[in-house]
């Protein structure tokens, strides 16, 4: 009992989270005895959120997510430790964004609570409390091991044990569990807790976790787990446990069941008929811009089906262009293979590769040109630009709701300045950072109703799960296992309708029932719909196709060039050339993180991944 008491105490009381770097490290003994945090509703209540505070902000793509700046879909100015992995100088020794003894701790003390919450002492603890909020930490628990496969791939499932740190620290060593037994445990955790669990929560108590939650991380997990990383990949097939035993047993082999399995599992979400795509509708007409736009502005609406309610301080300030004034020093950008990924507004998707030295191979059908400029009143700031290049012609509205380029209205309350990310410019250039290296920032997180000089940031709803998501889930699934099956073309087409394009088939024919070409219009249609949501890194890996797309160089404007005049609200001509801004490095090795080389000195039973 002792050795609970420093566990729990460690966390909760010193408030020094980052003292113990493993499960495998010990505690130092604080003053509160284990009983008496169950004597207390209050101090129970604090380690339930003890338990949710191992969570990671989503919103915060500079320094506690790298996965919006380590992909292709963005860069992010700012010299933290995406940049090592992005040019691949990361290694066991130093690993960025070591999310590995943050998650076993959360882990560890979910665990706890679970098991003695219900019989807690406290006199004012109510039933419900005494049964919901046990099953709210099993959540978590499974939520962060979740997350530690995503990076990890297989680890060390703990189940329901509370070590006792006077052992030994040989008999404390674990090796990992197989892929197989991960997935299924986890799996069968979030089903257990979505039987627990409501289907919604009270408004006081949104953002706690509900049986569509459980599902929408099922239907994600399984999905990954269907994709080619974890199903017929030869990296991976004779990484075995000190003992012999392979830790992706049959990983060779491909196993197309396991998409019917992440099919159904989206299929459950979809027919639990609580969530819907958020939906704007003008004259009877779905209008794509606002509807697309209120996914992310509108707090808790029908389409989130968990996420977290957050200041809106840190997703906004990175992508805010430092003209807009007050603390703003945006810094976080698409790529333009990102900017070529959108569609036109036909629907015909403009760039279908590229030649060797980086010119676009132009779909011709597709009405895209990139030479001249022409007169445009963009859909959202209205008449703030007069004169913009013939890339950004005839877009779809998901680019204009997310792309901010050089030359367009700042996007904010109170301001009519005109953004200029060339050298020198008010947003680019000539500083040490806060400026977009690629020559396009983020405006996805932009509430243009706030004035950010008077230092305004109002709050979101991250959404971690939304109902888009698990349409294009269910598609994928159906794709790979049944590419006839007759729900692909009507799911896929709810996604494209509220984006304001034509249906698949109307713009490519071709592809009904080519599972091919099928494939590459939904991841497509994923990247741009997903963009900026952390999903992106891990579907290139998933897919197998980072070797190809997260390597090599990156391509902006030519941030670069600067006007003759150093006109701060000019951009320069020079800069609407196609231009590297960094060149990347991905190897096989990087599909999977490393183990720490400290966790795998105390713990002689991990096997380090592939390549490492």
């Amino acid at each position: 009992m002792r050795i609970i008491n420093i566990v729990l105490g460690c966390i909760l009381l010193s408030g020094v989270f980052y003292s113990c770097d493993s499960y495998l490290d010990k505690e130092e003994e604080l003053p509160m005895s284990f009983e008496k945090i169950w004597e207390n509703r209050t101090y129970i209540t604090q380690s339930l959120s003890n338990v949710w505070g191992y969570m990671t902000d989503p919103s915060n793509m500079v320094d506690s997510h790298p996965f919006i700046g380590a992909s292709d879909e963005a860069s992010a100015t700012y010299n933290r430790e995406y940049r090592n992995m992005n040019f691949g100088t990361w290694n066991p020794t130093s690993v960025p964004y070591n999310k590995w003894s943050q998650y076993y701790r959360g882990i560890r003390e979910a665990t706890i609570f679970m098991q003695y919450a219900p019989d807690a002492p406290a006199p004012n603890l109510t039933s419900a409390e005494r049964e919901q909020w046990p099953v709210e930490a099993r959540f978590a628990r499974a939520y962060y091991y979740y997350q530690l496969m995503q990076m990890y791939g297989p680890v060390i499932l703990l189940y329901d044990e509370i070590l006792d740190f006077n052992q030994p620290i040989a008999d404390l060593q674990r090796p990992r569990n197989t892929m197989d037994e991960c997935v299924e445990w986890v799996t069968a955790e979030l089903n257990a807790c979505a039987e627990l669990l409501p289907a919604k929560q009270p408004t006081q108590y949104y953002g706690k976790p509900t049986k569509g939650a459980c599902k929408a991380i099922i239907s994600e997990l399984l999905l990954f787990y269907a994709r080619p990383l974890f199903n017929g990949n030869l990296l991976y097939a004779d990484l075995a446990n000190p003992d012999g035993s392979l830790i992706f047993p049959g990983i060779a082999t491909v196993d197309n069941n396991r998409w019917k399995y992440a099919a159904d599992a989206a299929k459950e979400v979809i027919d639990m008929n609580l969530y819907d795509l958020y939906k704007v509708e003008t004259y009877g007409k779905i209008d794509p811009l606002k509807s697309y736009q209120g996914v992310f502005l509108n707090l808790w609406n029908d389409e989130i089906i968990w996420g977290r309610y957050l200041n809106g301080y840190l997703a906004r300030v990175h992508t805010t262009p430092r003209v807009a004034g007050g603390t703003a020093f945006g810094g976080v950008g698409p790529t333009q293979q990102q900017v070529d990924a959108y569609a036109m507004k036909n629907g015909r998707y403009p760039i279908t590769g590229y030649f060797p030295d980086g010119r676009p191979v132009i779909d011709q059908a597709s009405g895209y040109e990139e030479e001249d400029f022409f007169n445009f009143e963009h859909p959202i700031d209205g008449g703030g630009v007069k004169s913009t290049y013939k890339m950004y012609k005839d877009r779809e509205p998901r680019f204009y709701a997310t792309v901010l380029w050089s030359g367009c209205k700042v996007p904010y309350a109170g301001s009519s300045s005109i953004v200029n990310f060339g050298f020198n410019g008010n947003s680019g250039g000539g500083v040490s950072h806060d400026y977009p290296k690629p020559g396009y920032m983020t405006r996805k997180w932009t509430d243009p109703t706030l004035n950010t000089a008077a230092g305004q940031w109002g709050n979101i709803t991250w959404p971690i799960f939304r109902y888009a998501e698990i349409l294009l889930n269910y598609v994928e699934a159906l794709n790979e296992y049944d590419p006839s099956h007759a729900d692909i073309l009507p799911y896929l087409n709810l996604v494209r309708e509220r984006a304001g394009v034509p249906d698949i088939e109307d713009v490519y024919p071709e592809a009904v029932g080519n599972q091919k070409m099928m494939q590459e219009l939904i991841r497509r249609e994923r990247r741009v719909e997903l963009a900026f949501e952390n999903k992106r890194f891990f579907d290139t890996r998933t897919w197998m196709i980072a070797e190809e797309v997260d390597a090599g160089p990156m391509w902006g404007m030519n941030t670069s060039s600067a006007a003759p005049s150093s006109n701060a609200t000019q951009t320069p001509a020079a800069f609407w050339d196609r231009t590297v801004f960094e060149t990347r490095i991905f190897d096989k090795k990087h599909y999977l993180y490393p183990f720490g080389q400290s966790e795998l000195d105390r713990n002689k039973l991990i096997t380090q991944n592939y390549g490492w």
